[in-house]
């Protein structure tokens, strides 16, 4: 019995993590590691043993790292100035109060305002919040592609 709900707390914890790489709530790669970490010890490092734990530990910090640096350089390659950036964090943190919709464009709102604050100029600002908002998706869609994979490594480790 102990060891079923062991099983569904690791199960829980991927799925959670699953859901977290969309929603900014829920640390998504970091749950998803966890859910895999617990796996492995619960059968002892058996079939998912340490290469399989540091493989995924590595596609974490990878997904980690890019879900930081992609809005960042999407909004450096626009020129975007120290004000957006801030105005992208606010908008992303206000955008967790609205929603999917909210978590999805806050950021371009709030990097665009923040532009727009610091240059008065109406068109950059604008390109700076798409530019911005472009290197969030890039790095959303890379941190969902890289939790799957590392759930597809950890699942083709218990099976073989």
């Amino acid at each position: 019995m102990e060891m079923a709900l062991l099983w569904l707390l690791c199960v829980i914890l991927i799925v959670l993590g699953l859901a977290g790489t969309v929603l900014p709530v829920l640390p998504g790669t970091l749950l998803v590691w966890a859910g895999i970490v617990l796996g492995a010890w619960i059968d002892n490092f058996e079939k998912v043993g340490l290469v399989t734990v540091a493989a995924t530990s590595v596609l974490a910090l990878v997904a980690w790292g890019l879900d930081y640096a992609a809005g960042l350089l999407g909004a450096q390659r626009a020129g975007a100035s120290k004000m957006a950036l801030l105005g992208a964090a606010i908008g992303t943190v206000l955008g967790l109060l609205l929603g999917l919709v909210g978590v999805l464009f806050m950021p371009l709102v709030g990097a665009a305002m923040g532009e727009y604050v610091a240059r008065k100029d109406e068109a950059h600002a604008l390109k700076v919040g798409l530019a911005t908002w472009v290197g969030i998706m890039v790095g959303l869609l890379a941190k969902v592609v890289l939790a799957f994979v590392m759930v597809g490594v950890f699942v083709a480790a218990l099976l073989i």
